[in-house]
């Protein structure tokens, strides 16, 4: 069976500090949390940002502070968002977080749901201009289904042109508003998804999480744990870290005999293409990654080097940088060495 991948959502656009005091919010702690679970087995971390009150924000500088710190850690896949900020942003303001240097991935909501007591819009239009600025930046769609409907809007914007196959689906249940999470309607999302696509699922609750984390790992699909969708361990007691979730799956596949990702690993299997030189005016982003605190040589739009040197046994290639740049990380522990 294929590798596992592992994300891990480190807390979301409806996620503070208030619901549970272990929610990470400085970028700081942000990195230090992705490096955690990424030593427990995560191989790619969704982010979101907070600013100095706590609150989400979609404030680019503060999303690339938190990009450099986790990349000067360690090699996760960060993803950024379409779904965060507050109802009144525009499609614009809510895809800021993929602009920054090294954002290899980013949620594409594929339509509207009611959602913690609001509507939660993503209009066609904005469909088409969120899959439109992927598509130029070089970063792969994460296709967030609430939904079976819209597995065949995924499908008509392949038809049109705006998304390109093999596409990356994140099934989300028993949040309010979607599908319940049971194995009879996972079973069933996964029979509608196109021939050939990848899927990882993530489920609200803990008792819909973990039923369903284990049918994905034994169905060939992948996870989503972490905060943003799921702040209990177990039923009434709140986890005290992002980790905690990435170290049971790691158990659980290392139980079922499913091996687990490594970053480069996930990148391969859900054939995440080298980022493209980008700018919407010029085409040369190197001023334009720098003025934003991005650390890269290059913006949103720098090419992304695999493993090509078989003399590259200890340092690792980082995500987001020119492609003859080597970074040397930090010596790292063993990955999935917690019991």
């Amino acid at each position: 069976m294929e590798k596992l991948i592992i994300t891990v959502a480190l807390g979301g656009a409806e996620v503070a500090r208030r619901f549970n005091p272990n929610v990470p919010t400085t970028a700081e702690q942000l990195a230090q949390a992705a490096y955690d679970a990424y030593c427990a087995g995560a191989s790619i971390v969704h982010l979101h940002v907070y600013d100095d009150a706590g609150q989400p924000t979609e404030d680019l500088g503060l999303f690339q502070k938190a990009v450099d710190l986790i990349h000067e850690k360690c090699p996760l896949i960060i993803e950024g968002s379409t779904g965060g900020g507050r109802a009144d942003f525009s499609p614009e303001q809510r895809s800021r977080s993929i602009e920054a240097c090294g954002v290899e991935l980013g949620t594409l909501n594929m339509g509207s749901v009611n959602f913690f007591g609001r509507p939660f819009i993503n209009a066609p239009q904005d469909l088409e201009f969120w899959a439109k600025k992927m598509k130029r930046l070089g970063v792969k769609p994460t296709l967030m289904i609430f939904e079976v409907g819209m597995v065949r809007t995924a499908e008509r914007m392949v038809e049109a042109g705006l998304l390109d196959p093999p596409l990356y689906f994140d099934l989300v249940m028993n949040a309010e508003g979607a599908i319940p999470g049971t194995a009879k309607n996972l079973l069933h999302l996964v029979e509608c998804l196109p021939s050939g696509s990848q899927w990882s699922v993530n489920a609200f609750t803990p008792e819909s999480q973990l039923c369903m984390t284990t049918m994905a790992i034994l169905m060939g699909g992948h996870v989503r744990v972490g905060f943003e969708d799921n702040m209990y361990y177990t039923p009434g007691v709140l986890a005290s870290n992002n980790t905690v979730f990435v170290e049971r799956v790691t158990r659980l596949a290392k139980e079922i005999g499913r091996d687990i990702a490594s970053p480069e690993e996930a990148r391969e299997i859900l054939r995440i293409p080298p980022r493209v030189q980008y700018n919407e005016t010029e085409g040369d982003t190197s001023a334009s990654c720098q003025s934003m605190g991005g650390k890269g040589n290059t913006r949103a739009g720098a090419v992304r080097a695999h493993h090509s040197d078989p003399s590259c046994t200890g340092p690792e290639w980082r995500a987001g940088v020119d492609v003859l740049q080597r970074v040397d990380l930090p010596t790292q522990p063993d990955r999935l060495a917690h019991p």
